[in-house]
C-alpha cells in the first residue's frame, strides 16, 4: 500500500487502535517481527507525507511498525506505548493487577507523550470521548489532519526525509543528559 501511494503520489494516514502485536510462538514463526522491521524501514523511506493518529490504544510492536510518521498525533484520551500496562506490571512485579501503577510509570496518555516529544500533538476530543460525539470527534480529527497535511505538503521530498529522519533519531535522547559520558567514553576505547 506504501508503495501504491508513492506511486500515485498520494499522502499516507495511518489511524492507529491496536493492543499490541501477539507475542507468542506462533507469531513468530509467521515473521511478525521481520514484518514490524521492514514496515518500520519503509515507512522511513517513502516519499509522500504521512501522517500518524492513534485513535485507541497504541501497544507495543502492533502500533510502533505502523507508526513512523511526519506528523504523529494522539486523540486526548487514547494512549500509546511500547508495552501494555498489564504486561508491563507482569513482568516487573510479577502482578498484572498493578496496571495502574504501570501505565502511570510508562506514562502512555497524550500529555505525557507531546511532553516526552514522541508525539507531535493532541487532537481533542468532545466532552466525555470521541465515543460520545462521532461527528465533533470526526471534525476535530478532520482539521488537524488538514493542517497537517497542508504543513507536511510543502515542504521538499528531501526535507520531509530528512526531518522525519532526524523527529525519530531524537526519540531515544530522553534522559541521556543522566549518562557519564566520560566513563562512557572509556568503556569504549579499545584495549
Amino acid at each position: 500500500v506504501l508503495q501504491m501511494a508513492q506511486k500515485f503520489g498520494r499522502p499516507v494516514v495511518v489511524f492507529i487502535d491496536t493492543p499490541a502485536a501477539y507475542p507468542g510462538v506462533e507469531s513468530e514463526e509467521r515473521g511478525v517481527a521481520e514484518a514490524i522491521a521492514l514496515n518500520l524501514r519503509e515507512m522511513m523511506m517513502i516519499e509522500v507525507p504521512i501522517i500518524v493518529i492513534v485513535c485507541g490504544e497504541g501497544g507495543s510492536g502492533g502500533a510502533l511498525g505502523i507508526a513512523i510518521g511526519d506528523r504523529v498525533f494522539m486523540q486526548e484520551f487514547s494512549v500509546y506505548s511500547v508495552i501494555p500496562p498489564e504486561g508491563c506490571a507482569a513482568i516487573l512485579w510479577r502482578d498484572s493487577n498493578r496496571k495502574v501503577e504501570a501505565a502511570e510509570a510508562l506514562k502512555i496518555t497524550a500529555q505525557d507523550m507531546t511532553a516526552l516529544g514522541l508525539v507531535d500533538g493532541i487532537i481533542p476530543e468532545p466532552p466525555g470521548g470521541a465515543h460520545n460525539d462521532h461527528e465533533r470527534a470526526s471534525a476535530l480529527v478532520d482539521q488537524a489532519l488538514h493542517h497537517a497535511l497542508t504543513e507536511v505538503s510543502a515542504l521538499s521530498v528531501q526535507e520531509r526525509l530528512n526531518l522525519r529522519y532526524d523527529k525519530f533519531r531524537r526519540m531515544g535522547e530522553e534522559g541521556s543528559a543522566f549518562i557519564d559520558r566520560d566513563n562512557l567514553e572509556a568503556l569504549n576505547r579499545p584495549g
